[in-house]
């Protein structure tokens, strides 16, 4: 007998000896609630493997390849070119012989024929330019050895390319050198991701996804070669970049990792000031307005090479402009350690509530992130002003130009939130999204709250956004990126996720819990690759909980959240049985507010495990007075469907 029958059958009974207020059991809410689907003991695909443990660890066994770069490019700003050479050291660290290689070619979206147009609608999208036809012209692919380069062959299929190797990469640590030589003309409008942008004082150049970059090897798929199409955005490995850009010598150049060549590429004044802003906590300008026409703010040379290097990381990215205002500050990191933080900007974004603030903003979110999660790991964080909306590179981020007070706040929070989530975190962003952007998201809610006593942080109840999230036809988030609708992505993909990890925290498991286990998953798997598993057990291990139920509703499936106040029946003897009603198919924690006609107001907090036995759970409350309403979910902490019906009063 379904436990909401019997819950009638017994109210029924008791009908003879208590007094009843309630509405009439006509009006209750039905529940598509079903106990053995929510709780299913049968959760994980697999057991844990020495590769990846059952507590959400990397095992003893865990492996991944690795991939250092070294890259010479030169920037042509007449033709609007990139051309050079890349040489890759790959080291097999799997338990397997490796007879051909996989690199990723993100360029080649920009072909007239790549797979992104094709799937494009006809009518425009974000993750196509019909206008450009690009992509890489790749002119020699070589393996090293001893000095000496033989010509490898290969095959490239829209943004993958397949190389052949004469013999097998040994297992367990074998390396070998590929060397590359690439060009490409840069797109004006690069699917949000890199572009140009026209400035009164010089084009912006902002440059990224530029050399070809190994797909990584896994124990979860092997090669991951998913072709990029635009909204699944990343998965790389980890390594050493040194990467060379020769550039007119009018331009600055601002790129991920360390500038190791400061004194043959800006002047003596701008060294000088690059020194003081790396000791000061308030914005020092490198470059300003007045500077910029100025010849004498750049070396008088023709051309010059900026030379970087980023440590273990996924990937570098830079920017370049004849146009940029320059200014930076310390970052203050955990342990004594610091950074600088760095903004690189247009005349036209240059007012006090826009970029010039942005410096401030980029060290407040990094100082933020690197105190509650897991400290930055780059020497330094740069923001770019350009064309590009809003983009996230390791230490380097795109935000739009246009952007300001709020706005840039905001941009600027997600973009640098990046560097934990894929950055340090290194998740499969072309497969899983939602645990790149949406555990962003998260983060980001928490640095609002936290800069500048909460400037810009503007709460919401959940109740608002309900609908949003659980609208008839949405999918669930664990869908791959593609595949989601682009319209529906910044809901299932950012802010869905980014809710039930605020569910966990706020309901679930309390701030402490969720957010020791939070940092438990980060520092398991800081520079290596987690799969969803690896975090829901990670989770669940370091909080103690169980929350099969949580991720097969939230995550897996797109299970609706319906609490509703059902039955009130008060007995002479002044016990009041309650009963609260789970109406759509997703469990929560749930609290329940009584009051009652003296005045007094009561609380009783319901843990998940009451909807263990059915869709309905009542119980009784003592009063010294009549109970006057029941207000299931009263501070709008859940993000329930249907609102309307969360409330019990008495008939009149």
């Amino acid at each position: 007998m379904p436990a909401l029958q019997q819950t009638k059958n017994w109210l029924a009974a008791m009908a003879g000896c208590i007094c009843i207020c309630s509405t009439a059991a006509a009006q209750q809410p039905e529940s598509r609630y079903n106990a053995y689907e929510a709780f299913n003991p049968v959760f994980y695909p697999e057991n844990g493997t020495d590769e990846r443990t059952a507590s959400g660890r990397p095992g003893a066994r865990y492996w991944q390849n690795g991939a250092d770069y070294k890259i010479d490019v030169t920037f042509d700003d007449v033709k609007e070119t990139v051309s050079g050479t890349v040489i890759i050291t790959y080291k097999n660290n799997s338990p397997e012989n490796l007879p051909f290689l996989w690199l990723q070619l993100d360029q080649n979206i920009y072909k007239l024929s790549s797979r992104s147009v094709a799937a494009t609608s006809p009518t425009g999208g974000r993750w196509a330019n019909r206008n450009f036809d690009g992509g890489y012209n790749i002119t020699n692919v070589a393996l090293l050895q001893a000095g000496k380069s033989q010509k490898a062959e290969f095959n490239v299929n829209d943004t993958r390319m397949r190389v052949e190797l004469p013999q097998a990469l040994k297992a367990n640590g074998g390396t070998l050198q590929l060397q590359v030589d690439f060009s490409f003309s840069i797109p004006e409008y690069g699917t949000d991701r890199m572009g140009i942008l026209n400035t009164k004082n010089g084009r912006i150049y902002e440059i990224a996804q530029w050399y070809p970059r190994m797909c990584v090897f896994d124990n979860v798929l092997g090669w991951n070669t998913l072709p990029y199409m635009g909204q699944g955005e990343f998965y790389l490995e980890y390594g050493n970049i040194d990467y060379n850009v020769t550039a007119p010598a009018a331009h600055i150049v601002v790129g991920s990792g360390e500038l190791l060549n400061p004194a043959e590429v800006l002047t003596a004044t701008q060294l000088a000031r690059w020194k003081q802003a790396s000791a000061s906590d308030k914005t020092v300008m490198l470059r300003d307005l007045s500077e910029v026409n100025d010849p004498a703010s750049r070396p008088a040379k023709e051309k010059l090479t900026w030379k970087f290097r980023c440590v273990n990381t996924r990937d570098v990215a830079w920017a370049a402009s004849k146009s940029f205002i320059w200014d930076a500050a310390r970052i203050n990191l955990p342990a004594g350690k610091k950074a600088l933080a760095m903004s690189v900007y247009p005349e036209e974004s240059a007012g006090d509530s826009a970029w010039r603030r942005s410096t401030e903003f980029v060290k407040g979110c990094i100082e933020h992130y690197s105190e509650k999660w897991y400290p930055y790991t780059y020497p330094v964080a740069v923001n770019v002003a350009g064309i590009v909306g809003g983009m996230e590179y390791p230490g380097i981020v795109f935000c739009s130009s246009r952007s300001q007070k709020g706005g840039l706040w905001g941009v600027t929070n997600h973009e640098f939130g990046h560097n934990w989530f894929p950055m340090i975190v290194g998740s499969n962003e072309r497969r899983f999204g939602w645990m790149d952007e949406g555990f962003n998201t998260f983060i980001n809610g928490i640095a609002d709250r936290a800069f500048n006593n909460g400037e810009f942080y503007h709460p919401r109840d959940r109740h608002s956004v309900a609908r949003m999230m659980f609208y008839d036809s949405a999918a669930a988030i664990l869908h791959r990126p593609d595949v989601i609708k682009p319209m529906s992505y910044g809901t299932l993909g950012y802010y869905k996720p980014a809710v039930g990890l605020e569910l966990l925290r706020d309901v679930v498991l309390g701030e402490e819990r969720f957010d020791k286990a939070f940092r438990y998953y980060i520092d398991n798997w800081a520079f290596k690759h987690p799969t969803q598993w690896d975090f829901f057990r990670a989770i669940e291990n370091s909080a103690g909980e169980s929350l099969d139920w949580f991720w097969r509703g939230w995550i897996i499936n797109n299970w609706k959240v319906d609490m509703a106040a059902g039955t009130v029946l008060q007995r002479n003897d002044s016990t009041t049985a309650i009963q609260v009603i789970c109406v759509e198919k997703a469990p929560m924690p749930v609290t329940v507010e009584i009051k009652e006609a003296d005045g007094k107001t009561s609380r009783v907090d319901l843990p998940v495990e009451v909807w263990q036995g059915g869709g309905s759970w009542t119980f009784h409350h003592l009063s010294k007075s009549k109970v006057v309403a029941v207000t299931v979910d009263p501070d709008k902490v859940l993000p329930d469907v249907n609102p309307a019906n969360n409330t019990w009063k008495p008939a009149p």
